[in-house]
C-alpha cells in the first residue's frame, strides 16, 4: 500500500534520468514528516561536475548542502538528477553554487539553509563558496561540514 502522501512522487522508484540543463530539471517534495521539531538534513555530493564557462573544461567540486525543514523536505533522487543535470551546464563555482542554494529555497522554502562548495583547483587556486538563506533554530545542532582546505599532495 503506497502512502497517499507519497502519490505524486514521479521519479522515485521510477526510471528517471537527469535533465540536459539545470533550469529543465525538477525537484520533487515531500511534506516534512517532523515539524514539531528543529532538526538539520545533510546533503553530501563529493563528486559534483559543471564545466567552465569559457574554457569547456570540467570542473570538479564536493557540495555540502545542511537545511533545516519547514513544510517540507527535498527528495533525494530529484536532488541527485538536479545536481546531475549541471554536468554539461557552463558557469562559474560561484553561480553554480548559488544557483543550488537558491533553488532548495524556492522549492521547499526551508527554516534556514547553507551550502558549501569546495571547488577543486582551477588555475592552480581552489575555490570555496559558502551561501545561507535564513537563521538556523536556535539551539539547533550544526555538524562542521568536514571539509577540509584543499591541500594538494602535500
Amino acid at each position: 500500500m503506497t502512502d497517499e502522501r507519497y502519490s505524486k512522487l514521479d521519479m522515485l522508484g521510477a526510471d528517471a534520468r537527469a535533465a540536459d540543463r539545470p533550469e529543465e530539471a525538477r525537484l520533487e517534495r515531500v511534506e516534512n514528516p517532523s515539524q514539531d521539531a528543529d532538526y538539520m538534513i545533510r546533503f553530501a555530493c563529493p563528486e559534483f561536475t559543471s564545466i567552465c564557462p569559457v574554457t569547456g573544461q570540467p570542473d570538479f567540486a564536493h557540495l555540502v548542502i545542511d537545511y533545516a525543514p519547514a513544510q517540507w523536505i527535498v527528495e533525494s533522487k530529484s536532488l541527485k538528477l538536479y545536481l546531475q543535470s549541471f554536468r554539461n551546464h557552463g558557469a562559474f563555482h560561484e553561480a553554480c553554487t548559488m544557483m543550488i542554494g537558491q533553488r532548495l529555497v524556492d522549492e521547499i522554502q526551508p527554516k534556514w539553509l547553507r551550502i558549501g562548495g569546495y571547488w577543486y583547483p582551477r588555475g592552480g587556486i581552489p575555490i570555496d563558496v559558502f551561501g545561507q538563506w535564513g537563521e538556523a533554530p536556535k539551539g539547533l545542532w550544526i555538524p562542521d561540514q568536514g571539509v577540509p582546505s584543499y591541500r594538494g599532495r602535500g
